[in-house]
């Protein structure tokens, strides 16, 4: 049998990526994993084999691999994560940012599916000011940090867009909440995969969930949480100030 397919789930922290996973989870060809750090491991295994340089050298790293070197990557990638799959088609790779490799992930997995999961920024960098990680994630502990790196992940995936055009789906979580039965068919037809009913019934599917969403996707979806931020009136100013035009073209 040839070998699954990964379904790429990017974005930043408390996007709803999730419940993404969870939806997709819930497909009868689709194996829910975890989220896997196997594309990290690689990155940083690049990098310090470059560490000569003072400057960071990722980009040109990538520049200067052969296709040779991309296949073993895609083997070695596959052969990592095969522990935590089983004979279904798909299987999913959670990890948000990997939005940072997409450019490697293409390289090694040109049919790869990647899916950026995309929440409205002061609703998504409110949340993660309010959660915190166990390590990995200082960029939430300010509202200026936060702030930063969701506009950098917006000029970032505009980039992507550019240079792989069509490679991309984007998934509002708004959407999701507004209109689930049609926002899945979109990501299953991206998925080339059948709709299922279960993927709209997607609380009712039992697996392992490790992340701080993982008593939320366990209930019907609802809309009481888009708007929660605006509970908290001016005190939030600071950082719609600090996301500037982020507020107005993270649909874009």
């Amino acid at each position: 049998m040839p070998d699954a397919d990964a379904i790429f789930i990017v974005g930043l922290p408390r996007s709803g990526s999730t419940l993404l996973e969870q939806i997709l989870a819930s497909h009868s060809q689709v194996e829910g994993t975890q989220e896997l750090y196997d594309i990290p491991r690689i990155v940083a295994e690049m990098q310090g084999q470059h560490s000569y340089s003072s400057e960071p050298r990722y980009p040109g790293i990538l520049a200067e691999l052969g296709l040779e070197k991309f296949r073993r990557l895609d083997e070695r990638y596959m052969n990592d994560t095969r522990a935590y799959r089983t004979d279904k088609r798909y299987f999913i790779d959670k990890m948000p940012n990997n939005f940072r490799h997409i450019g490697l992930i293409h390289l090694m997995l040109p049919n790869a599916k990647i899916i950026d999961m995309r929440r409205e920024p002061v609703a998504c960098c409110f949340s993660n000011l309010k959660q915190l990680f166990a390590s990995g994630h200082e960029f939430t502990y300010s509202i200026e940090d936060i702030a930063r790196y969701y506009r950098t992940y917006l000029d970032l995936m505009r980039h992507w867009d550019v240079v792989l055009p069509r490679k991309i789906l984007r998934v509002c979580y708004e959407d999701l909440v507004d209109n689930i039965n049609g926002t899945v068919k979109r990501i299953l037809e991206f998925c080339a995969l059948k709709f299922e009913p279960a993927c709209v019934e997607f609380h009712k599917t039992e697996r392992s969930i490790r992340t701080p969403s993982s008593e939320q996707v366990r209930q019907p979806i609802f809309s009481e949480g888009i708007h929660h931020w605006r509970n908290y009136g001016t005190s939030l100013r600071p950082l719609q100030q600090a996301l500037g035009d982020a507020l107005s073209r993270y649909r874009e």
